[in-house]
């Protein structure tokens, strides 16, 4: 019997033991490990940590910068008074984030929650930073209260992965950067949100379960090959270095997926660094593949060669050359007119030794800084050096678009965006052979840019293309017979020269017409770098109706073949060269009814020819002021043969 109770009393022992160490395990797990999403993921997840941890900064902060770079920073700010200028400015922003109330979990519309994940972001990065330069403790007590704040939001919108991205961002940089002002508690909680509402999510992509349903096209956000993919890739490896030493088996499946999905978009830049979805796709992109290297970088000590990738260290001239002398770029795709600040210019400089992207940044930034260009700001190379290595023209072989200009930081210069392109890259509209033109310190010929996402079906293949914004004869190009372009058309640019006397591109704009033409090749020339030849070639398989394109908000007197177009007391001349009998007409350029976008300060030029035609060449010449000199019209095979590309 007494064998028996010592027994009984042996198990007892065993039994609370046990129960003692589930509780004490529970816990631990709240508060540093959350479990797995499902038995799935955690037998996809590494056993071994070694690797790609092995080198990991072990504090705080590890992301983007670290205390001892704050020196330099701190003398910039001194010294330089453009920096110093950026500094006040992002001082006066935080003041008045501290009278405004936490952001709020509010849906709305395609981007449910993405307009609240950038508000996050804006928020604590600005305050957070500030707080690491001046240890103003109003700036963390804030950016802690809007961290803890999205912490306890219900879920960061996982079925538009933007969202989680970007307040997985958000949220990793005020943990990491405020690390030291954190509570243990405040960090346990913000560690659980980042692995649950962020992180986790993004495994759940990577690893393909049966019930992850997220998909951007009907294709996973890490499969594609555009900004999507580098915004989600980088916001997730930023999420998992920020808590990599409290999390270093999902810190190392998230970097080991991410660093394999990042090079499908990254080849996008070979072989010169253009960028297919427009200037404005390409700043939110490369913003957040900066974000991703930079994050790596500094955190792991290694790119994992990534920056070597041909035509990435190229990228920074896609920018600087698809933006006027107004500011305003050549806005292609989704893109709108103005040209944002993009401080990732500033990395790539530092880090690739590009320092003519610091000069040409600093000029365009001006006042609208981010706490990214006080971090990365560096001390400005000569301008008269930058100058020297920096062409008039460019092509961007991969893309299909072509630049010329008159002079750099001239806002009266001539400025010419020429595509050929591909209209079924993302974001792309039906615009092969589209320009816009700048001079005399206006844009005469424009692109009215992007309509609201939120239109019925927007992205959607049966929707889309009925929009006037997105369709073909809202662009500068041409139409036949009313009918758009094909969306799965493409224009590659076949010639391409660049003189002072002379400089030009050629694209192939068949493509996109074939199923009425035989050819159809547009070229657009900047003569002496004052005149602009547009001339079109086209053969019909049968008679057509060809109507040629000019948008513009000048206010125009046409005239037969004539037109003075007028803005601010400037005029632009465009005069028909070819054929004869063809006369300019003007018309609205706003025929869409609302909801979709309206702007009725907006004209259509449009040359219209006198009938329907088989063979035509059309050629229109735009001039500042009047044309000093008529050029000879050439054929677009003796263009071709002088530039033709291979």
């Amino acid at each position: 019997m007494l064998r028996l109770l010592q027994g009984l009393l042996l198990f007892l022992v065993l039994i609370i033991a046990a129960l003692n160490f589930s509780s004490a395990s529970s816990v631990n797990t709240k508060l540093n490990s959350p479990p797995l999403a499902s038995p799935i993921l955690a037998a996809k997840m590494p056993s071994s940590t070694d690797g790609v941890l092995k080198t990991l900064r072990p504090t705080h902060p590890r992301l983007f910068f670290t205390d001892e770079e704050l020196p330099r920073i701190k003398d910039a700010i001194k010294k330089d008074l453009l920096v110093q200028q950026w500094y006040n400015q992002l001082r006066e922003e935080a003041q008045q984030m501290l009278t405004e109330p936490p952001v709020e979990y509010k849906l709305y519309g395609s981007a449910a929650l993405l307009k609240q994940s950038r508000a996050a972001l804006h928020r604590i990065s600005t305050l957070a930073g500030l707080y690491r330069l001046d240890r103003d403790s109003r700036w963390s007590t804030r950016a802690r209260s809007e961290m803890l704040t999205v912490a306890a939001f219900p879920d960061w919108n996982p079925a538009h992965f933007l969202d989680t991205a970007e307040m997985t961002t958000a949220v990793a940089i005020g943990y990491d950067w405020l690390y030291d002002r954190l509570s243990v508690k405040d960090r346990a909680t913000i560690r659980r949100a980042l692995v649950e509402k962020g992180l986790k999510q993004g495994l759940n992509a990577y690893t393909r379960e049966p019930q992850w349903t997220m998909a951007n096209h009907g294709v996973a956000w890490n499969k594609v090959n555009h900004n999507w993919n580098q915004v989600c890739n980088g916001g997730m490896v930023v999420g998992t270095l920020a808590i990599a030493d409290e999390e270093p088996e999902l810190a190392v499946a998230i970097i080991n997926e991410a660093r394999k999905s990042i090079v499908k978009p990254m080849r996008k830049y070979v072989p010169d660094g253009g960028y297919q979805e427009g200037p404005d796709y390409w700043n939110y992109g490369t913003r957040y593949n900066v974000f991703f290297l930079a994050a790596i970088q500094l955190a792991l000590g290694t790119d994992f060669s990534l920056t070597k990738m041909p035509g990435f260290a190229d990228t920074g001239l896609f920018r600087m050359h698809t933006i006027g002398p107004l500011g305003q770029t050549f806005n292609y795709s989704d893109s709108k007119a103005n040209a944002e600040s993009a401080s990732q210019m500033l990395w790539l400089a530092r880090t690739l030794d590009r320092p003519i992207y610091n000069v040409h940044e600093r000029l365009v930034t001006g006042t609208r800084p981010d706490i990214f260009h006080l971090l990365w700001s560096s001390e400005e190379k000569s301008r008269a050096t930058a100058k020297l290595n920096l062409s008039l023209d460019y092509i961007f072989r991969n893309v299909d678009v072509a630049l010329f200009r008159s002079a750099w930081e001239d806002a009266k210069a001539i400025y010419i965006g020429f595509k050929g392109g591909d209209n079924k890259v993302n974001h792309s509209h039906l615009d092969l052979g589209t320009f816009v033109l700048d001079g005399l310190g206006e844009r005469w010929a424009l692109d009215l840019g992007p309509d609201d996402y939120n239109l019925p079906g927007y992205f959607s293949k049966q929707k889309r293309w009925t929009y006037y914004r997105v369709r073909t004869e809202s662009h500068n190009t041409l139409i036949i017979d009313n009918e758009a372009q094909k969306p799965s058309g493409r224009a590659p640019l076949i010639a391409y020269l660049s003189t002072t006397p002379r400089a030009f591109a050629v694209a192939d704009l068949t493509d996109g017409y074939k199923s009425k033409l035989t050819q159809a090749w547009r070229g657009i020339a900047l003569l002496d770098r004052r005149q602009v030849l547009v001339q079109d070639e086209i053969k019909a398989r049968e008679l057509v109706d060809i109507v040629w394109n000019f948008h513009t908000r000048a206010r125009v007197e046409a005239r037969d073949n004539q037109a003075i177009l007028t803005q601010n007391k400037m005029q632009f001349e465009a005069r028909i060269l070819s054929p004869q009998g063809a006369h300019f007409e003007v018309i609205s350029g706003n025929p869409a009814p609302p909801p979709q976008a309206q702007q009725p300060d907006v004209c259509n030029l449009r040359v219209r020819l006198p009938k329907k035609i088989k063979d035509v060449r059309i050629a229109v010449l735009l001039t500042p002021g009047r044309p000093v000199s008529i050029p000879k019209l050439e054929p677009l095979e003796e263009w071709v043969s002088v530039g033709k590309l291979k």
